[in-house]
C-alpha cells in the first residue's frame, strides 16, 4: 500500500470539522459478499498446482474471463472497490447539486465545482481565454529573480519543489524541505534508457509538446519544444533515482540559509522561501542535494526565455484536462494512450469525481462514512489490529538474529504505534476555498493554492496527530513513520479485503496481511530509522543492524531475478521496503489468525479447505489484479511497489506454513529449500 516518507512534502494540522445533516446509514448484507465464505472459488484455476504457480492457481480463472476495461490501465479488487466508491461518490455529488442548501456551504461548494467540470458546452465556449492570464504571468517574467518566484508559486512547474512536513528531528514541529522537481513526461528513466521503445516515447513527447503549445497559440513550437525537452533531459541526468531517493540518511540533509546558499548560490533562497511562506522557517531539508546543485548551475546557464518556455508548456500541460476538449484529447493521448497503453480515456463524470475528492475530499469523506461505513467494521477491525500487535510482540520476543537490546527497543516502538480506522476524527473546513461554477481552471488553481495557504496556517502551529494524508473514500491505507500511524480509510474496510460476515481466515489472510504490511513499514528498511515517536533515531546495536542487512539482501535478490516484462526487471532495492511489508505482514498476520482461534477455538474444514489454506487463498486473492503493459512499465521504472503477481508468488516461497498448507515440495517451481527462505519478522 502507499506509503508516506519524510521526503514526501506533506501537510499536516486541523481545522473545525464540518457539520453535515443527518444522513441514511449503510444497511449490512447478510452474509459475506464473495462465495459463501469470503472467497471466490470459481477464480482458481486448479489444474495448477499451488507450488508451480500460487497466484495463478488462487486467480488464474479470474485473469482468463476478466477484460480490462478500455478506460482503465488494470482490473482487480482494488479496481472494484475503487468504482464502487466512485459511484457512491457520484450519488453524494448529486444528491448535493438537487439540494445544496440542505448540506450547507461545503454542500454548495462540491455541487459547483462538479457542474463547473460537467459543463463542457461552456468550457469549449470559453476557448483559451482562461489560460491568458496564467499565461500572461509567466511572460511578464523578465528576470532570474522573477522567475524564481513564479517557481515558488503554486500550480507553476519548477526545477525546485518546496513544502513542509514533521520535522524528523523533532516530529511535534515542522521543518521546511526542498527537493528535486518533476519533469513533463514522468520519470527520469524515459528520458535516460536506451531502445526502440523509449526513442518512440521521446519522438511522441516531442509531438506532444509541439501540439499543446500549438494549441495554446504560443508560436514557434518546434523550436521550442527541442529546447524544453534538451533542458528537461539536462535535469533527468541529474535527477535521483527512484531507488536513490529512498536513501533516507542521504536526504536529510538539514541546512541553513548559509547551507543552501553554499550548495546551490544560483537560487536566490531567501526571495523563493519567501514566496513560498515557508521564510519563518530556519532549517530546511535539502532533498535530493546534488540535483539542486546542478540546477542551480541550469538557472544560469539556460537562457531565461527556455525556463518561461518550459513553464509555460508545463502549465497548459498540467492543466489539459481543465480546458476545452482538444486539449484533453491531446494529454490523454500521450499519456494515457501512449505512456500507460490506456485505450479509451474515463468517463467525464468519472474524472469529476476526481476532482471533487482532489479538492474537497474531506467534505464528501464525511457524508461518505455516514452513509457507506457500518459502525461493526470498527470493532471487527479493532480485534485484527490487536491480534497483528500481538502476534508482531510475540514474533520480535522469539526472533533469534536480534539481541536483548534491539527487541526491547522494537517493543516499545510496537507499544507506541497508533491505528486509525475509517474516518478522521475532525475534518477540514473548507469554507475559504472560492468555486465559482463558471471558472473551472480558477477552481483548480485555487483549490491547490487553498492547501497551500492550509499548511502554512499550520506551520507556526505543534504538528496536529490527527490530520489525515488519504479521504474515507480511497481504496488505499499508509504508514506514516513520523506519526508512528497506520491509517485505514473506510473504502479499503470492504469485501474482499474486509467483510465483517466473512470467515476469519479470509479477513486475516486479506485485510489482516495489510494491516501487517503497514505495521512492518515501522520495521522496514526506511521505518527502522525511527523510533516510536516518530524521530529520525538509530534504536539498533550494530550486530543486529547487520544481521537485518544481510536478510534483506537476500529479498532484494530474489526480486531482482524477477522480470514482469522482458527487458524490464524488478528493481529489488526500490521495492525493499513494500516487500519486507509484504513478506513480515503475511507473516504477522498468521500468527494473528492462530492467536484468534486460540481464543475461539480452532478453525473448521470449510468447503474442503482447511484454515490455513482458506487464508492463503484469501491473501493471494486480495492481490487479484492485471495491468497493461505501458502502465506495468511506468510503475517498475518508478513505483517501489513489485507488481501483484510477485507481492504473492515472491513472498508465500518464504513462508514455511505455506509449504505446509498445500503440500509444497522440492521440485515445485516456488520451492525455496528452507535454508533460502527469508524471515524477517
Amino acid at each position: 500500500m502507499r506509503r508516506s516518507t519524510f521526503v514526501r512534502l506533506t501537510a499536516a494540522v486541523a481545522i473545525a470539522a464540518l457539520t453535515v445533516p443527518g444522513i441514511a446509514k449503510v444497511t449490512p448484507k447478510a452474509g459475506p459478499r464473495y462465495g459463501t465464505f469470503g472467497i471466490d472459488l470459481t477464480a482458481q484455476q486448479r489444474t495448477l498446482k499451488p507450488g508451480d504457480d500460487f497466484w495463478t492457481y488462487a486467480n488464474g480463472n479470474w485473469d482468463k474471463r476478466t477484460p480490462i476495461a478500455a478506460d482503465r490501465t488494470q482490473a482487480g479488487y482494488g479496481v472494484v472497490l475503487s468504482d464502487e466508491a466512485e459511484q457512491q461518490v457520484r450519488a453524494i455529488v448529486a444528491d448535493l447539486a438537487a439540494n445544496p442548501k440542505a448540506y450547507g456551504a461545503s454542500g454548495q461548494q462540491i455541487g459547483d465545482l462538479y457542474a463547473s467540470w460537467m459543463d463542457e458546452a461552456a468550457t469549449e465556449a470559453r476557448g483559451i481565454a482562461p489560460l491568458q492570464p496564467y499565461l500572461a504571468k509567466i511572460a511578464a517574467v523578465n528576470d532570474k529573480a522573477a522567475l524564481q518566484m513564479l517557481f515558488a508559486s503554486v500550480g507553476y512547474a519548477s526545477p525546485v519543489e518546496l513544502g513542509q512536513l514533521p520535522n524528523p528531528t523533532d516530529p511535534t514541529r515542522y521543518v521546511a524541505a526542498a527537493s528535486q522537481g518533476g519533469l513533463g513526461m514522468g520519470g527520469r528513466d524515459y528520458y535516460l534508457l536506451e531502445g526502440a521503445k523509449y526513442d518512440a516515447f521521446r519522438k511522441a513527447y516531442r509531438d506532444y509538446v509541439i501540439q499543446m503549445q500549438t494549441l495554446a497559440g504560443i508560436p514557434d513550437a518546434a523550436t521550442k519544444a527541442d529546447a524544453i525537452i534538451a533542458l528537461e533531459t539536462a535535469m533527468a541526468k541529474e535527477q535521483w533515482s527512484p531507488e536513490r531517493q529512498r536513501n533516507l540518511m542521504e536526504m536529510f540533509k538539514p541546512m541553513d540559509r548559509a547551507g543552501m546558499k553554499k550548495l546551490a548560490p544560483e537560487f536566490d533562497w531567501d526571495l523563493m522561501l519567501k514566496t513560498a511562506g515557508l521564510d519563518s522557517i530556519p532549517t530546511v531539508i535539502m532533498a535530493t542535494s546534488t540535483a539542486l546543485t546542478a540546477n542551480g548551475k541550469m538557472l544560469d546557464s539556460v537562457p531565461l526565455a527556455t525556463w518561461k518556455d518550459w513553464v509555460a508548456f508545463r502549465f497548459v500541460s498540467d492543466h489539459a484536462q481543465f480546458l476545452p476538449k482538444r486539449f484533453d484529447d491531446a494529454s490523454f493521448a500521450f499519456y494515457g494512450k501512449t505512456l500507460n497503453d490506456q485505450p479509451s480515456q474515463r468517463a467525464r463524470w468519472k474524472r469529476g469525481v476526481a476532482l471533487v475528492n482532489g479538492a474537497l475530499g474531506e467534505a464528501v469523506g464525511q457524508i461518505y462514512v455516514a452513509r457507506h461505513f457500518p459502525p461493526e467494521s470498527e470493532a471487527k477491525m479493532g480485534e485484527l489490529i490487536a491480534d497483528l500487535r500481538g502476534a508482531l510482540a510475540e514474533r520480535l520476543t522469539s526472533n533469534n538474529w536480534m539481541d536483548a537490546k534491539t527487541k526491547a527497543a522494537a517493543i516499545a516502538k510496537l507499544d507506541a504505534f497508533e491505528p486509525r480506522i475509517a474516518h478522521p476524527v475532525k475534518y477540514i473546513d473548507y469554507a475559504a476555498l472560492k468555486i465559482d461554477r463558471g471558472d473551472l481552471i480558477g477552481n483548480a488553481v485555487r483549490a491547490g493554492e487553498f492547501q497551500h495557504d492550509l499548511d502554512l496556517q499550520r506551520l507556526v502551529k505543534p504538528v496536529d496527530r490527527s490530520l489525515w494524508e488519504m479521504t474515507p473514500q480511497t481504496v488505499n491505507a499508509y504508514y506514516n513513520p513520523l506519526m508512528n500511524q497506520i491509517t485505514f480509510p473506510a473504502a479499503i474496510l470492504q469485501p474482499p479485503y474486509f467483510d465483517a460476515k466473512a470467515d476469519p481466515a479470509v479477513n486475516y489472510g486479506a485485510i489482516g496481511a495489510i494491516i501487517g504490511h503497514e505495521i512492518g513499514h515501522g520495521f522496514d528498511d526506511q521505518g527502522s530509522l525511527f523510533d516510536g515517536t516518530g524521530k529520525i533515531a538509530n534504536w539498533w546495536t550494530p550486530d543486529s543492524k547487520k544481521a537485518f542487512t544481510a536478510r534483506t539482501a537476500v529479498l532484494g535478490a530474489q526480486y531482482d531475478a524477477y522480470e514482469p516484462i522482458p527487458g524490464t526487471k524488478i528493481n529489488g532495492k526500490l521495492t525493499m521496503g513494500e516487500n519486507i511489508g509484504d513478506l513480515g505482514g503475511l507473516e504477522m498476520a498468521y500468527a494473528a489468525y492462530h492467536r484468534y482461534q486460540a481464543k475461539h477455538g480452532k478453525a473448521p474444514v470449510i468447503g474442503g479447505l482447511t484454515g490455513d489454506q482458506r487464508f492463503f487463498l484469501a491473501f493471494a486473492q486480495a492481490w487479484q489484479s492485471k495491468i497493461r503493459e505501458g502502465a506495468a512499465r511506468a510503475r517498475l521504472l518508478t513505483d517501489p511497489h513489485s507488481p501483484p503477481y510477485y507481492r504473492v508468488n515472491g513472498i508465500v516461497r518464504n513462508v514455511d506454513a505455506w509449504y505446509t498448507a498445500f503440500n509444497v515440495k522440492p521440485g515445485d517451481r516456488l520451492y525455496l529449500a528452507p535454508e533460502k527462505r527469508v524471515h524477517i519478522w
